[in-house]
Formats: structure tokens, C-alpha cells, sequence
């Protein structure tokens, strides 16, 4: 099945000053095609921890939003340099970010937990080459 709409968006390592602009348009896109403002606001706080993610511990990478008829589709794709034990880094408040990022206010190690909470379906793989997430919204949640 086609995507009823696909929009792809590079994510440039150490790039605050435009951090949240990826995920606020996310937001706008799926607002604009009818989708919940519940609905909206999930996929912008897991877009938003994604992108913000790609900033802070890639080399870069791109972040793709697959709108279907009966689902919403999130994927990251990075450069590297992977993470070397996802279960660690899927523990709440467990993080790598530096001392700098962290004074920041960012680096609290709640990124990939909170994409997980806020997505029906979450997988993540990595390697040094790169990690790739995918997260997946149900427009229709079963009964």
C-alpha cells in the first residue's frame, strides 16, 4: 500500500538552533490531514526525542513521516555510530550525552524510552554504521 503522504527531513549533527522544527512539522502535516490532536501531539513528542536524538549522538541522518490510511509511520535512519547496548540505552534516565549537551537541559536519558511509550509499535537496530527506529501510530486503535 501507498503512503497517502511521505515527507523526508535531514537532521544535521549538533544542530540546536533548529531543533523541533522536524517534529513541529510533523505535527502540522498529520493536523492538517485530520488526525487527533491526542494522536498529534504522541507523534510530535516521539518525532521531537528522535530528531533531537539524531542532534545530540549522530553524525546526522534523515527522518521520514509515512501517512497510510490506517496507520502513521515514524522513521529515523542515522550515519552513526550506533549504540553499542540498546537495552541500556532503552533505561529511563540512562544517557551518553556530554556535560555540555546535558547544560544544555538536554541528554536526560528519556529519549528512545519515551519514543516507545508514545508509539503502538517501536523497533530500533543499530550497528556503527548507523541505528534506524521505527515507530508506528494506529489511526484506528484496536478494541
Amino acid at each position: 500500500m501507498e503512503p497517502v503522504l511521505k515527507e523526508t527531513c535531514r537532521v544535521a549533527r549538533g544542530d540546536f538552533a533548529s531543533a523541533g522544527n522536524v517534529s513541529a512539522g510533523f505535527k502540522r502535516k498529520v493536523k492538517q490531514l485530520g488526525v487527533d490532536a491526542r494522536l498529534a501531539r504522541q507523534i510530535s513528542i516521539a518525532a521531537y526525542e528522535c530528531e533531537l536524538n539524531l542532534i545530540i549522538h549522530s553524525f546526522g541522518g534523515e527522518m521520514t513521516l509515512l501517512v497510510y490510511s490506517d496507520r502513521i509511520v515514524l522513521t529515523s535512519e542515522d550515519c552513526g555510530p550506533g549504540i553499542p547496548d540498546i537495552s541500556l540505552a532503552m533505561q529511563e534516565g540512562w544517557s551518553t550525552a556530554p556535560e555540555d549537551i546535558r547544560a544544555m537541559g538536554f541528554g536526560a536519558g528519556m529519549g528512545l524510552p519515551n519514543m516507545k511509550r508514545q508509539s503502538d509499535r517501536f523497533s530500533i537496530s543499530s550497528s556503527p554504521a548507523g541505528t534506524s527506529v521505527v515507530m508506528e501510530f494506529l489511526l484506528q486503535k484496536p478494541s
